[in-house]
This record gives structure tokens, C-alpha cells and sequence, in this order.
């Protein structure tokens, strides 16, 4: 019953309580984006939702206009700290999770989910293996258990083994737990970058 009726009240409820705060970053955070190197404030991001269904995940841009898509050896995006696509305020941003505020807004559209799965880009989708795919019978979430035991410092097929486990285990408790766990993981900027700096 959770699962299908009550994360989603769960869901608008929490997006609802943080839009004032959404608001308060974007108006202290778009004049700086802005004012580095002028390009646009918000970066649409595609991504995939649930059962494959395409969206488009809405951020603050942390790196420079038209920056190149780097690929890891496992296929997943490169993320690291020397990562020279990043702008001054976007790494900031990046290192306590700021950029990813406006997808609140795409919580209360149902694109996404408060605790779920990080969505993959459609590249990532088609080099899924085995149950991996299961990931997308829930919804994407702004935060979730991979997100917080982890982060990105995890090799991707072990964020994806987690997302799954998740799908296995989606729980209110489980949420609350992820929930909170999210605070102390940004608050001490654990995982914030992948540990290995090979990409091609």
C-alpha cells in the first residue's frame, strides 16, 4: 500500500514543505551560476524514469555551456574532483548536493520520487545486465539508498545492485532511514566524487 498510495502523498507533502527553500537557493545561487561565465542557470537534464519512460530532470548547471559527456571504462559519466567541465560555484554545489534542489519540482510533476533510485541517462539504460534494469520499475529519486551508502565514490554496478535492493526492499521506514541518512552524507561530503579518475 505504501509503495503505490502513500510515498506519493509522502512525496508531494515533502516537495511542498521544500519549495520555500527551493526558492531561497535558486534566488541566492542563479545570479553566481549566471555571473561565472554567463550562460543559463538551469541545466534540463534527459534522463530515464520509471519503466524506461523518458524525462527531463531539471538542475542548477554546475558545468560549463556545452560541456563534453565523459565516459568512464563501465560506461557510467564521469564524476570526479578534477573534473574541468565544472564551473567555480558548480562545484560547490556539486560537493553539497545544491545543484540537484530543483528536482523537487520534478517530484510534485511525478517524474520523480524524494527517495528512489538516481536516474540513469539513456546511454547508461542500455548497458544494464541481468536485473539491473529493475531499478526503473520504481520511480527515480532525488536522494536515495545508493545515493547515501555510497554516493558516487561506489563503483556503478555496485550503486545499481543497491538500487535494486532497494526496489526489493521500498519501504516507509526504509525511506525514512535513506531520509535522514541524506543529511549526514552531505553534510560530510562523503562520496561525493568517484574514487577511480580513468575516463575515456
Amino acid at each position: 500500500m505504501y509503495a503505490k498510495v502513500g510515498k506519493r502523498a509522502c512525496d508531494i507533502a515533502v516537495s511542498l514543505v521544500a519549495l520555500p527553500v527551493v526558492g531561497l537557493a535558486v534566488a541566492c545561487l542563479a545570479p553566481l551560476i549566471r555571473h561565472e561565465d554567463k550562460g543559463p542557470v538551469f541545466y534540463n537534464a534527459p534522463r530515464v524514469g520509471q519503466n524506461g519512460k523518458p524525462f527531463v530532470m531539471y538542475k542548477l548547471r554546475s558545468m560549463r555551456v556545452n560541456a563534453p559527456d565523459l565516459v568512464m571504462e563501465d560506461g557510467s559519466t564521469y564524476n570526479g574532483a578534477d573534473d574541468p567541465r565544472m564551473t567555480r560555484i558548480g562545484a560547490f554545489m556539486r560537493k553539497t548536493s545544491l545543484d540537484e534542489l530543483p528536482q523537487f519540482l520534478n517530484v510534485l510533476k511525478g517524474d520523480m520520487s524524494v527517495i528512489g533510485p538516481r536516474p540513469d541517462l539513456q546511454r547508461e539504460t542500455e548497458l544494464y545486465e541481468g536485473d539491473e534494469g529493475r531499478k526503473l520499475e520504481v520511480r527515480p529519486g532525488i536522494t536515495g539508498y545508493a545515493a547515501v551508502y555510497g554516493r558516487n565514490s561506489l563503483p556503478w554496478k555496485k550503486r545499481l545492485a543497491l538500487d535494486v535492493y532497494y526496489v526489493d526492499h521500498v519501504s516507509f521506514w526504509l525511506d525514512v532511514k535513506v531520509f535522514f541518512k541524506t543529511f549526514s552524507t552531505v553534510l560530510g561530503q562523503e562520496g561525493v566524487y568517484v574514487d577511480e579518475g580513468d575516463a575515456k
